[in-house]
């Protein structure tokens, strides 16, 4: 072979390796799909650089609705190494910009939990019948209103690995699970000065993981205040008046502790 097809070689094995590199990467994508025949919009994402199955996880939004924030997470999720699905709870375009709003999505998804169920569980098939999620391993976290939803599904014995609550409401309606019926292992990350969560919540959800016996740990951020993870919370705070604050400390390690229960979740 003379210099120059050897140079030439080199060249187009160099130009083949970088453009794999280039497009290797985290791969997102808006996903339409419907329930009972109504539409839902979420959010995709993984590093389609890793080869083979990975475990899945479900990001459940705040009450705000399905918006950039939670794709946002699925996106830091998909970093991580896992396959992340930011579902829809309230259907596609009811994303709100106003308390008001806000509060009427809520608890139109909160009116009747069959239906919740259903929206939760659909998303959950759907990931896991993606080609790159391992569908036994399928875990969730959700934020305010999405954190209340993921300990709900904890709490009713809802097949997951794990459940991460970023400040969540812990007030639930639900009968206390019978020991041994939680399967999830479950962390609640939640702000001591919220004054969405009370004493008295926190003290009966701690008395009923116990009673559970359930894989439980509570943290509770000295100071911090609710939507803490959110850096858009300081300025909901001002245009509102509403008791919300970011705090960089409690979001880096609420995320923290997230990887380290998903990794004890997901041990081979």
């Amino acid at each position: 072979m003379t210099k120059n097809k050897q140079l030439l070689l080199i060249l187009v094995t160099a130009f083949i390796f970088f453009s794999s590199v280039c497009k290797a990467g985290i791969h997102s994508e808006v996903v339409h799909y419907q329930i009972d025949g109504k539409p839902f919009q979420g959010y995709y994402s993984y590093d389609d650089s890793i080869i083979g199955k990975r475990p899945g996880i479900l990001v459940v939004h705040e009450w705000w609705g399905h918006n950039a924030y939670a794709e946002k997470r699925a996106d830091q999720l998909a970093k991580l190494g896992y396959a992340a699905f930011a579902l829809d709870m309230y259907g596609a375009g009811k994303v709100a910009d106003h308390p008001k709003d806000a509060q009427q999505y809520m608890e139109a998804a909160l009116s009747d939990m069959k239906v919740a169920d259903m929206r939760f569980n659909e998303a959950k098939r759907w990931l896991q019948n993606q080609p790159t999620v391992d569908a036994g391993k399928i875990a969730a976290i959700g934020y305010c209103f999405g954190g209340g939803i993921v300990l709900h599904m904890a709490r009713t014995g809802a097949d997951l690995a794990a459940v991460v609550s970023f400040h969540g409401s812990l007030a639930s309606k639900d009968p206390s699970p019978a020991p041994g019926s939680v399967k999830a292992k479950i962390l609640v990350l939640n702000g001591a000065d919220d004054p969405f969560v009370t004493a008295d919540q926190i003290k009966a959800l701690k008395e009923e993981m116990h009673d559970a016996k359930a894989d439980f740990e509570f943290i509770n951020y000295p100071g911090v205040k609710h939507s803490f993870t959110n850096p858009e919370a300081d300025d909901f705070a001002k245009r509102f008046d509403m008791p919300l604050a970011y705090n960089t400390e409690a979001d880096k390690d609420s995320w923290l502790q997230m990887d380290k229960l998903f990794k004890r979740a997901f041990k081979p």
